[in-house]
């Protein structure tokens, strides 16, 4: 008689509970706020910019629907801003937070209600990379950047008005996140083949649908279309899905994020997020001996950058994030390998592919 092992598998998702997109989606909160039961005290995170495009609105639409709501503005997201969030929201009795505005307001949204056990939810102003949706949050340290683990939204409100009217060059840089997956996905296959490590076949085919989907669409992707605000915040809905079901960043983050990270930690100033993992991408999906190119066209047509002078970073600083980029992150291994590249094959990929 055949013995089989028992089953033992087990996961778990955490997915947002409510996403809206769409025009005047920002006048929804409240109708959210109330379907989630949450409870009628909020703090609000914000900058100084994103408090006038967006936070002003979102706490005269609560506080007319009778929630007590406080809001903070932030400089920078670090670990200090983090704490101090944490700290006013639990002094006040909050039941939520809410970040309103590209990535630092919701980033210390999402960690300091990660820190203070409460939910949180993301009002993005700007649609330039997927961190809006995600689990992850990029966090100013001494040495750059680094990405860290917090929770999920619960909620996602995504008014395409607003993130059309932001500056083309944050949904280009969007676009360019989501167009990375091409590669992050290569790698997360390479290591399931190379080191056995765990794979979502489902994670990974939703991540590079979305990518696939969004070099298609490329051409169609323009300055202050609502239509190509609604396409790229639905893209990035799906990328931050794929990485909740894989329970991990990697349907979304590779090589190409990998050497992101390292010019956040080379250059002064980096370029956006989206833009830098763009250009990785490009190399990327070269050494993977993929259709660069094709990436490069993409890029190209939705306006993001493709080389160091698009990025306004030295070459040095290039070839130098290429270089370190395998140290970023030890326990992910990529195209890259452990070893990394030396400096000729930095140089020559990085000339091959016309990024410098």
């Amino acid at each position: 008689m055949e013995v089989r092992e028992n089953f033992s598998k087990s996961k778990s998702m955490e997915l947002p509970r409510k996403v809206v997109i769409g025009h005047d989606a920002l006048l929804e909160v409240e109708t959210v706020c109330d379907s989630l039961k949450l409870g009628k005290t909020a703090v609000t995170v914000v900058d100084e910019t994103t408090k006038k495009v967006a936070g002003d609105a979102v706490m005269g639409i609560l506080s007319d629907g009778a929630y007590t709501v406080e809001d903070f503005v932030i400089t920078e997201a670090d670990r200090e801003t983090i704490e101090e969030v944490k700290t006013v929201a639990l002094e006040n009795g909050a039941s939520f937070l809410l970040g309103v505005g590209g990535g630092r307001p919701i980033d210390v949204a999402k960690c300091a209600s990660t820190d203070a056990g409460l939910p949180f939810i993301s009002v993005p102003t700007a649609a330039s990379h997927d961190g809006i949706v995600s689990s992850r949050a990029s966090i100013k340290s001494d040495n750059g950047r680094e990405s860290i683990v917090a929770q999920s939204p619960m909620a996602v409100i995504m008014d395409t008005y607003v993130i059309s009217q932001s500056p083309h060059r944050l949904l280009a840089a969007g676009c360019a996140d989501i167009i990375s997956n091409s590669t992050a996905v290569k790698d997360w296959l390479l290591a399931r083949n190379l080191k056995n490590e765990y794979y979502s076949s489902y994670a990974a085919s939703l991540s590079e649908m979305t990518a696939e989907l969004m070099i298609q669409k490329a051409e169609s992707i323009k300055p202050k279309l609502e239509e190509s605000a609604w396409f790229v915040a639905k893209a990035l809905v799906s990328s931050g899905v794929a990485m909740s079901i894989a329970g991990t960043s990697r349907p979304a983050s590779g090589s190409e994020h990998l050497f992101s990270h390292a010019l956040d930690n080379i250059s002064k100033p980096p370029a956006q997020h989206g833009e830098q993992c763009g250009v990785g991408t490009i190399m990327m999906m070269y050494l993977h001996g993929g259709d660069w190119e094709r990436i490069r066209n993409g890029l190209l047509a939705v306006g993001a950058p493709t080389s160091a002078r698009g990025m306004d970073i030295s070459e040095d600083d290039i070839i130098e994030a290429l270089i370190t980029a395998h140290e970023v992150k030890k326990d992910r291994y990529t195209i890259l390998g452990d070893a990394g590249l030396t400096r000729d094959a930095a140089e020559n990929l990085a000339r091959t592919t016309r990024v410098i």
